[in-house]
């Protein structure tokens, strides 16, 4: 098409139509969760690795601020959406592969680098899975509550508990135990275990408990600021003993579900039967014929 074409100005005003401003917020926050994860890759080849942790929690803040922010101010796109993926396959799968190698797991040489690089691509599957699963209709209602398997932000938190502990003061496992480890998060992250997934829980807060709400959120971000590797261990210990609960949450909405399918089968099957109950017999006294040769 030529710029003499009639149709030319429309369908230039059509593509290059402005974005508005609305959705370029949620996706400056996923580049800047993006630049976290680099920067945290950087620190670990550098061994600051108290800050390349800092920087992946950071980064996990915005990944669950960026989603909110969208849909509170309506800026959800199909471009954002992608560029969340990107961001955390960088930042969960990539960055504490790196960090988990870099500190301890190159002690095993390609042990540890292949623990690293699984647990890299476990992200990036789990997040593959994530997407395709999305507009899936035979998913049942109350699976929407739920992740299958850990989700990748949760795994990152997850997989650097050894370097918390380390952080405590608690003398360091052996390499192969920390890369055991780091495939066993792998696995969960790939498995199709049910994880609570908190969408859920409602965001509106009654007047009355705005001001406890938000001393108690201040005060949790003053305890991650001043003990970050207390509060980093209790949450991942408590996350890893929640997920046996998730399990059986969701087995016992399957069992609910399955009882009201099958009342709601015999409750349509039941006027059927009740009327041919009431449907005389053929007598085998009766005459065959067609009436009109009776």
């Amino acid at each position: 098409m030529t710029p003499f074409d009639p149709q030319y100005p429309q369908l230039r005003r059509r593509r290059f139509r402005p974005i508005p401003v609305r959705m370029l917020v949620p996706n400056f926050i996923t580049l800047l969760a993006i630049c976290a994860g680099l920067t945290a890759i950087r620190l670990s080849t550098e061994g600051r690795m108290d800050l390349a942790v800092y920087a992946i929690v950071f980064a996990a803040v915005l990944d669950g601020v960026d989603g909110r922010v969208a849909r509170m101010i309506k800026g959800q796109s199909k471009f954002g959406a992608e560029l969340d993926s990107l961001a955390d396959f960088v930042n969960f799968g990539v960055a504490p592969g790196l960090i988990l190698y870099f500190w301890q797991l190159h002690e095993l040489n390609n042990g540890g680098w292949i623990a690293a690089m699984v647990f890299a691509i476990s992200g990036g599957l789990r997040l593959a899975r994530f997407n395709a699963s999305i507009d899936d209709p035979d998913k049942p209602a109350f699976a929407a509550n739920y992740f299958t398997g850990v989700p990748a932000p949760g795994g990152a938190i997850l997989a650097l508990l050894p370097v918390y502990l380390a952080f405590l003061g608690i003398p360091k496992a052996p390499a192969v135990l920390t890369a055991a480890y780091t495939l066993l998060i792998a696995f969960l992250m790939v498995s199709r275990l049910p994880v609570f997934s908190g969408k859920s829980v409602k965001m509106r807060v009654p007047p009355e408990m705005v001001l406890p709400v938000f001393v108690s959120v201040v005060f949790f971000i003053a305890l991650l600021i001043g003990y970050p590797w207390h509060i980093l261990s209790i949450c991942s210990v408590l996350y890893l003993m929640s997920l046996p609960l998730g399990w059986k949450s969701y087995r016992d909405h399957e069992r609910i579900a399955a009882s009201a399918a099958a009342a709601a089968t015999a409750g349509s099957a039941e006027p059927t039967t009740a009327a041919s109950a009431f449907t005389p017999a053929p007598s085998d006294t009766e005459d065959e014929r067609p009436t009109r040769l009776n």
